[in-house]
């Protein structure tokens, strides 16, 4: 198994959702970089469980502790290591698990390929548990980014299950996106916030679940980053989202409405203001050719609805190879969207982070 990805910076993410604890190693971050502490932690505790009554009552501070490459409030340039521990774990509630498979989790394919070792509680390795870890690097990254380049990043929930916001955030900028930020529910329109949560109270009434979409924004990546077809910035954006568990899909701009349109609507027209090169649509989302174009990328992604459920459901029992019924027990989140939103500003942030030091390396460091 691994769980290594980058290119110029390198994360390790480790840790199963009833261990002692989850961490994070990541190496490659340049030494006397500042970190703020507190921005961190505010980061992770919008994504920390047992919040409020639209998520699992799993009880975790989820703050880090930076073991190493961290002295005298900067980064050393040596390898920095985060650990989280696992404070409110309930392993006996997934015993019945060791045998019958959860319909919608990855319990069956990490049977057979890891050969009865994986460990089950919670999900164990595969558990959105370990996208706390990786929002701690996000957040790092997205300090670094605005910074150095005053890139900023937001997102707002769009949709959960056939509730949707039609509003557009017609001024994409710094305050904007910091004022989603500040949303404990970040919608555009509170009247549809009322009724996204009420189906999700909805849902957990009925030991149901729903899912959602979460738009996202990236303001002032200058154009130029990327490379086309297999390092296009959609490609790298992609696979980086997809690491988050429950994520089954990703579209950019106008995403599949461009393909109803015809060319002289999808194309963005160019135009020069104050000697700067823009776009009077964006139904590209900021990249073309798989490469920055300097208007905001916009992105979003779909997230389906958490398999952990109480209704009782068809599985199979794995000791005996025979047909079963399940009826799952724990504490489960009846929607994951508002949880995953900051992990997925921090994968972008990583991502983003990754690609630039590629083009700049440590002229980055030096602005």
């Amino acid at each position: 198994m691994s769980s290594i990805w980058g290119n110029k910076i390198k994360l390790s993410i480790f840790g199963e959702s009833h261990g002692e604890a989850i961490g994070v190693v990541i190496d490659n971050l340049p030494p006397g970089i500042q970190l703020d502490l507190q921005y961190i932690n505010k980061q992770m505790i919008r994504r920390a469980p047992g919040k409020n009554k639209l998520s699992t009552t799993r009880n975790e501070s989820d703050l880090p502790k930076i073991i190493s490459g961290y002295f005298n409030g900067k980064t050393t340039g040596a390898p920095l290591c985060a650990i989280i521990y696992n404070e409110d774990t309930s392993s006996k509630d997934y015993s019945i698990l060791k045998d019958n498979m959860r319909p919608g989790h990855s319990d069956y394919p990490a049977y057979v390929k890891y050969q009865a070792c994986n460990d089950y509680r919670g999900g164990g390795h595969f558990s959105g548990r370990i996208t706390a870890p990786l929002l701690f690097a996000g957040a790092i990254a997205m300090q670094i980014l605005q910074k150095y380049k005053n890139i900023h990043i937001g997102s707002r929930i769009k949709s959960i299950y056939n509730v949707e916001d039609d509003a557009q955030l017609k001024n994409i900028n710094e305050n904007s996106l910091n004022n989603l930020k500040n949303m404990d529910f970040p919608v555009l329109t509170l009247e549809k916030s009322a009724e996204m949560q009420a189906e999700i109270l909805n849902a957990k009434e009925n030991l149901d679940s729903v899912g959602g979409i979460v738009e996202s924004f990236i303001i002032n990546l200058e154009a130029g980053y990327g490379e086309p077809f297999f390092d296009s910035v959609e490609s790298r954006l992609s696979q980086m989202i997809f690491s988050i568990p429950s994520v089954k899909g990703i579209e950019f701009g106008e995403g599949f409405n461009i393909s109803s349109m015809k060319g002289s609507t999808a194309n963005d027209s160019y135009y020069v203001e104050n000697e700067k090169v823009l776009t009077k649509s964006n139904n590209n989302g900021g990249i073309i050719g798989g490469i920055t174009n300097g208007m905001p990328i916009i992105f979003r992604t779909a997230i389906k609805p958490t398999p952990s459920i109480s209704k009782l459901q068809n599985t199979v029992n794995i000791s005996n190879m025979e047909n079963s019924e399940l009826q799952i027990k724990g504490r489960h989140d009846p929607c994951i969207v508002q949880r995953a939103l900051p992990v997925i500003e921090g994968a972008a942030a990583l991502t983003l982070l990754d690609l630039i030091l590629e083009r700049e390396g440590e002229l980055l460091w030096k602005i």
